[in-house]
């Protein structure tokens, strides 16, 4: 019977407004939790009635939540360096764990970044999730894994107090003058007479210049590379340690052989004679007599037919440039997040070190993921997997730091919803007395 029916459709009515009102609700009480994203009832009807056109069967009303998670909020500036938006599509990646040291943690994904120190120096968001990362090392490159979950650590910087990094690298750019004169003592250095070296100071340099490099203990060394004109195109360098009591090689010693240049002033490392000799531009094995762990500096001195590093022009001789890598660190003062998400540590002896990098983790359909506690969501089978990406790429948003992404709820709009939500209860409790009455008519029918 029809009105048996409309019972029933007044109580689906009052259990889909009741769904609504919940909804709302949760969306009012959040309108200021960072990252929140608002949800939403979705209504449709429930039909009962057969293919006859003839009567008609009431059904009613169910609703259905979907939370609007791909929808951006606006981003609001903040005090805190650690404070971190998204600019864009993606989610921080993040672990709930007990400890940043578990790994028995799950890993979600939230847009809420509002992350602090912990005691430990860990960065964790309010909810007690634990910001994840690729660590970076001294080269400044990140795994090559990008999608493997299992290459993120939790990011902290506290574990790098007091640490050295020992110098790999040195890359220079120089120019050495093409109108030089040869040096007198050419045939002296070129071996007529033995243990003739600018090292050892039997010959003076054409070219000199220093670098300050760093042993896997934090000490400073100086370094000096050293150059005579011995025919045209062609010079003749050592590299050496001053003072040489700083290494085991005799006099300092550590490299020598031949500079050469093309016609037009680049750098020759192939070709035919002369060429730049593989003995300055291979690693070169220092032994420190500090009892430091022995180290292999690379001399990049340019590349082959190109002005990038050592040239030869006719202007004065002169050191343009060095670029060193290792460095001695003393306290972290600060952490900074840059829009590419390279978190660097800034230390109380003005260096930095860029020590993770924040992935992006990207869905094709962000709406479709499992809410989760905290403001974090969990992957469905209607999100889809996972990217994870560098920020700014391959879909991802940058990373906005001292920002915070506001919830996405409007007030007023709720507010509104909240009216019609009441009013459709109230309208939907009418149907069910009503429809009581219709049914006490019927019951009198038998007195």
């Amino acid at each position: 019977m029809s009105v048996y029916a409309a019972l029933f459709s007044g109580v689906s009515g009052l259990q889909a407004y009741s769904s609504a009102l919940g909804i709302i609700s949760d969306n009012i009480t959040n309108v200021n939790t960072v990252g929140y994203k608002e949800a939403v009832s979705r209504f449709s009807t429930l039909v009962t009635e057969t293919s006859s056109t003839d009567t008609y069967s009431p059904g009613g009303v169910k609703a259905a939540p979907e939370t609007l998670i791909s929808r951006q909020g606006l981003l609001q500036a903040s005090n805190s360096q650690t404070d971190l938006g998204l600019d864009g599509a993606g989610f921080f990646v993040v672990r709930n764990a007990p400890t940043a040291q578990s790994t028995d943690g799950e890993i979600l994904f939230t847009r809420a970044g509002n992350f602090a120190p912990d005691e430990l120096g860990f960065l964790k968001n309010t909810a007690g999730h634990f910001l994840m990362g690729w660590p970076v090392d001294s080269n400044g490159d990140i795994p090559t894994n990008l999608g493997d979950v299992g290459a993120l650590q939790p990011i902290a910087t506290s574990n790098l107090t007091g640490t050295a990094e020992a110098t790999t690298d040195v890359r220079i750019r120089a120019n050495l003058q093409s109108s030089q004169a040869l040096n007198p003592a050419i045939g002296t250095y070129t071996g007529t007479a033995a243990g003739v070296s600018i090292a050892n100071g039997s010959i003076a340099p054409d070219f000199e210049r220093t670098v300050q490099v760093f042993d896997a203990q934090g000490g400073a060394h100086t370094l000096k590379l050293g150059a005579i004109k011995v025919a045209p195109n062609e010079w003749a360098m050592e590299v050496y340690a001053d003072p040489p009591s700083d290494v085991t090689a005799a006099s300092g010693l550590l490299a020598q052989g031949t500079l050469a240049f093309n016609t037009d002033g680049s750098l020759k490392l192939t070709g035919g004679a002369p060429v730049t000799s593989a003995s300055l531009t291979s690693p070169i094995n220092i032994t420190w007599t500090n009892g430091a762990t022995a180290s292999d500096i690379t001399f990049n001195l340019g590349s082959d037919g190109d002005v990038d590093g050592f040239t030869q022009f006719d202007s004065v001789s002169a050191l343009i440039s060095s670029n060193v890598n290792g460095a001695v660190f003393g306290n972290v003062t600060g952490v900074n997040i840059g829009k590419d998400g390279g978190v660097t540590a800034l230390f109380d002896n003005g260096l930095t070190r860029t020590v993770f990098k924040l992935p992006v983790a990207t869905f094709l359909n962000p709406d479709g993921l499992n809410r989760r506690q905290g403001n974090a969501y969990g992957i469905s089978d209607q999100s889809g997997n996972f990217s994870l990406v560098e920020a700014g790429t391959g879909g991802g948003g940058t990373i906005a730091p001292s920002t915070l992404e506001a919830s996405t709820v409007d007030l007023a709009n709720e507010f509104t919803n909240l009216i019609t939500v009441q009013r459709a209860f109230s309208a939907s409790t009418r149907i069910i007395t009503t429809a009581d009455e219709m049914l006490d008519e019927l019951n009198r029918l038998r007195r």
